[in-house]
């Protein structure tokens, strides 16, 4: 059975594949709750990053996705260290779980989600006096771990760039050359804000599908690409309408990524939105399939609200609390039936 979760603002909302379209679960986890990261702990328990206005960010577990139940050793800086906000991202890595959190740091865990423990080497990082926040914040949202070599790990910070562990995550190096800072006097500027190779803005990273030193890039100033596991970056935009954007995603080896027109304006360029696809290792991008709308639109898609799988399902959702589908890599998209809050993560399961 295949099924979308969506966190939302408001809640999670679940949806199942049938032979007429996408079924909407009559039950909504954590109603009222703002959900924002979704993902499976390396046993394929579900997990949920939630909190409120009133009530500090969590992890929940789940067996079936939707009876939960609160991790009560979660992640949690010591006391008088940087505040935890959100929970950004989940990923498995061999036996280990890793949790992204802002203000930026990781978190790991060796018990599939039960207990979790600082990442040192990350959140003590010896440039982290000088890391600046994005327009979302100060926040550790993208992380990769290599297919074959968990002790390789990406970690993306926004705006602080890509950095990179090989060693498990005892230790950490920034590699963002090649790529442009976003500086507020020089938009266009390509020298470093900082000696030590940070200040950057990364949005969003995936690895490429059968060379795990190919890395791709939405980062706040365009796409990028890197052959030698982001130590050196280049530019990989040709025919995308606006180089910004934040969520990039891949099933086989087509990428998917949702240009916004600017910074500034965070829409759809011209109000066409539109999800781009590369088939070449992003040498090149085009407009992904049909079906979308051509009426005008004026909501974004953010980071954690695109996700795509090897069997071709692809899945996002808007700021509008709009949900749309495809079931051949981007070929034809359908709107499913339904208007839900702002949408935080996306997270399609097949098992």
């Amino acid at each position: 059975m295949t099924t979308i979760s969506v966190g939302t603002d408001k809640g999670l909302f679940r949806f199942e594949r049938t032979a007429g379209g996408w079924r909407q679960e009559p039950d909504v986890g954590f109603l009222g709750w703002r959900v924002t990261a979704l993902g499976r702990s390396p046993s394929g328990r579900h997990l949920a990053g939630v909190s409120s206005g009133w009530f500090a960010p969590a992890v929940h577990r789940s067996d079936d996705g939707h009876t939960w139940s609160q991790v009560v050793d979660g992640p949690a800086y010591p006391e008088g260290g940087p505040e935890l906000s959100q929970i950004w991202k989940f990923l498995a890595a061999g036996d280990r779980l890793f949790c992204g959190v802002a203000d930026a740091g990781l978190f790991r865990s060796d018990d599939d989600g039960q207990t979790w423990q600082p990442v040192k080497g990350l959140n003590e990082h010896p440039t982290r006096g000088r890391w600046q926040p994005g327009g979302g914040g100060l926040c550790a949202h993208a992380l990769l771990a290599h297919p074959t070599n968990p002790a390789r790990l990406w970690c993306g910070i926004s705006a602080v760039g890509t950095l990179r562990s090989d060693d498990g995550g005892d230790s950490w190096q920034p590699y963002n050359d090649g790529v442009a800072v976003a500086a507020p006097d020089d938009p266009g500027a390509t020298t470093d804000l900082d000696p030590d190779g940070i200040g950057y803005c990364v949005h969003g990273l995936v690895l490429d599908a059968e060379d795990p030193e190919r890395v791709y890039r939405q980062d706040h100033m365009g796409v990028y690409r890197s052959s030698d596991g982001g130590e050196t970056w280049e530019v990989a935009e040709t025919g995308l309408p606006a180089r910004f954007g934040f969520p990039i995603a891949r099933s086989g080896r087509r990428l998917f990524v949702a240009p916004q027109a600017s910074d500034e304006h965070r829409i759809p360029p011209g109000g066409r939105l539109r999800i781009y696809r590369s088939d070449d290792r992003a040498s090149s991008w085009e407009e992904s399939g049909t079906g979308l709308p051509d009426t005008p639109v004026y909501a974004g898609v953010l980071r954690g609200a695109l996700d795509a799988t090897d069997s071709g399902i692809v899945a996002f959702g808007t700021t509008s609390g709009d949900l749309w589908c495809s079931g051949d890599a981007g070929e034809r998209w359908e709107q499913v039936d339904v208007r839900l809050p702002r949408v935080f993560a996306v997270a399609i399961d097949e098992g």
